[in-house]
């Protein structure tokens, strides 16, 4: 993927996004919260929201990392998490 510059959007109702600011293509990535989730965040959503788009994206650098060969493996089986 090209390098972009990218901005997280607070949507205000519950859903932020990741999306290039260049163009108006659909988001690379939603996070929506529940209502129940809203009210436990209180105003903290974003914060949270900034925080798992992180973590995902030096994930994903990681998983690069690692050569296509570990990924075709690692994508045979399903992965659960708990």
């Amino acid at each position: 993927m090209p390098a972009s510059l990218l901005e997280i959007i607070d949507l205000g109702n519950g859903e932020v996004v990741l999306k290039r600011a260049d163009d108006d293509s659909e988001p690379l990535v939603r996070i929506s919260f529940s209502d129940e989730s809203r009210a436990y965040l209180m105003d903290n959503g974003l914060e949270v929201a900034k925080a798992m788009m992180q973590a995902g994206i030096q994930v994903a650098a990681m998983i690069v990392e690692q050569g296509e060969m570990e990924i075709e493996t690692s994508m045979e089986a399903p992965r659960i998490l708990h």
